[in-house]
């Protein structure tokens, strides 16, 4: 089930708090339909299916009689196989004997409740959701490598939205790969918003165009398709930054979300990808694909703890505002840091 804070002009459906200009956003509080809870169980099976690798490696572990140093180099090394890199490996690890001295823990078996503890506390802070409520339009930019999920996830994204009752207007900046628009029109059309598009014409004019158009037509969301990109093609990142600032100048303060999705497939490379979109264009947002077939999972404890540092350093966070098994509507759903690590411990 997505969650979004939301604004709406009329009446809002019963399990949703008026939002007016005298009070503040609220969040969809009330227990969400029984369909909803079952397409969100099913999707967790979904889940740990897809990390069942990791889950059993870690597993594995724990299978001993003590607690050892022979354990937790078991332990470092089946993190380390899951992407979870060096540094959040050895931030887990000592959190995880804090835990196991504090608790005076004897049985491994209790060992691994204790790690999947310290692993849900690390990656809480990835936690976040979606706002579209607080600009009209709210103007979303989504960015992503070649082959990461991109365009479905807009399609997926767009889905909702209007489920939600939002007025949501796509631009296809996509404009040098005609199955891009294509595959994008197709989303408008299911979804039945309108698009901006534009046959090899300048990306960054094309956002201005549907920013433009958006605010004029009272849209609650505009999201802007980048074309993917590897974070290496240094003038392919420039005209990214060039599509920032298109957008900065269509609308004072826009894009109020800059999304990067990311192939859950790609290990530690996602963790770099992660790095270098955020310096070229200050992220706000996550989603995680592909989270299925050979995908690890660790690379979100990697992503976790590069968000601390980057907290600590003065900047926002950085939340993962969803992630995909599959190809499905019901395949993307927010994510939850418990949830998660269950399904990565299995």
């Amino acid at each position: 089930m997505f969650s979004f804070l939301r604004r709406k002009a009329t009446p809002p459906p019963p399990t949703v708090a008026p939002v007016t200009p005298e009070s503040p956003a609220v969040e969809v509080v009330s227990a969400p339909p029984p369909a909803a809870v079952e397409n969100r169980g099913g999707w967790l099976n979904r889940l740990k299916q897809g990390l069942r690798r990791t889950g059993s490696s870690i597993a594995q572990v724990f299978t001993g009689t003590q607690i050892d140093d022979a354990l937790y180099e078991d332990l470092e090394a089946a993190l380390l196989v899951a992407d979870a890199g060096v540094g959040a490996t050895q931030f887990l690890l000592n959190d995880l004997k804090r835990r196991v001295k504090e608790t005076r823990t004897t049985d491994p078996g209790a060992v691994k409740a204790l790690l999947a503890d310290a692993l849900t506390d690390l990656l809480t802070p990835l936690q976040g959701t979606l706002k579209v409520d607080a600009q009209q339009p709210t103007v979303i930019m989504v960015a992503g490598v070649n082959g990461a999920g991109k365009t479905t996830t807009i399609g997926k994204l767009t889905r909702n939205l209007a489920e939600a009752n939002c007025k949501v207007l796509l631009a296809a900046a996509d404009t040098f790969r005609a199955a891009a628009r294509e595959q994008l029109a197709v989303w408008a059309d299911r979804n039945q918003v309108e698009i901006v598009s534009q046959e090899g014409g300048d990306p960054a004019a094309v956002c201005f165009d549907a920013i433009s158009a958006g605010r004029a037509r009272g849209c609650d969301v505009v999201i802007a398709d980048t074309a993917g990109r590897l974070a290496t093609q240094l003038h392919l990142m420039e005209e990214l930054r060039k599509i920032h600032r298109s957008i900065g100048r269509a609308m004072p303060g826009a894009p109020h979300e800059v999304l990067l999705v990311v192939d859950g497939n790609t290990g530690q490379n996602a963790l770099a990808q992660v790095k270098a979109f955020d310096t070229a264009l200050g992220l706000t947002g996550l989603v995680v694909t592909k989270l299925d077939g050979t995908a690890k999972g660790g690379v979100l404890a990697a992503i976790a703890l590069w968000g601390r540092e980057r907290q600590a350093r003065g900047l926002g966070a950085v939340p993962v505002y969803f992630i995909g098994v599959g190809e499905s509507l019901a395949d993307l759903q927010t994510f939850d840091a418990r949830e998660f690590s269950q399904a990565l411990l299995n």
